[in-house]
């Protein structure tokens, strides 16, 4: 079993930056990780992911803005989010892939215009 657990979500005004942090329980060869997102009333979204080698991949409408990283010696994801646009207002989820998929709880990121 991975537990995952977020953190850095929170109030930003438009053209501010968060970072969000996840952090993985310790097991070794987690696969792809990264982060979805729901905003109310829509589905939940695939934001970005990143793979154990360091490979990424980003949504069209964060490209350029988002960047993700990852700490494997640590089992930690990292999402830095720059140019926020109250679109990007959403609860944020980390997920793993390892066996199976696995999601944290999700954290809140509101953007004020």
């Amino acid at each position: 079993q991975v537990h995952l657990v977020e953190s850095g979500g929170g109030l930003v005004q438009a053209g501010g930056s968060l970072r969000l942090s996840c952090a993985a329980s310790a097991i070794v060869s987690i696969g792809v990780m990264g982060w979805f997102r729901q905003a109310p009333g829509k589905e939940r979204e695939w934001v970005a992911g990143i793979t154990s080698f360091g490979s990424l991949t980003y949504a069209a409408s964060v490209k350029g803005r988002f960047t993700i990283s990852r700490d494997n010696a640590k089992n930690m994801v990292y999402l830095q989010m720059n140019s926020l646009k109250p679109g990007d207002t959403a609860v944020y989820y980390c997920y793993a892939d390892y066996q199976t998929r696995w999601w944290g709880q999700g954290t809140q990121v509101t953007v004020s215009s």
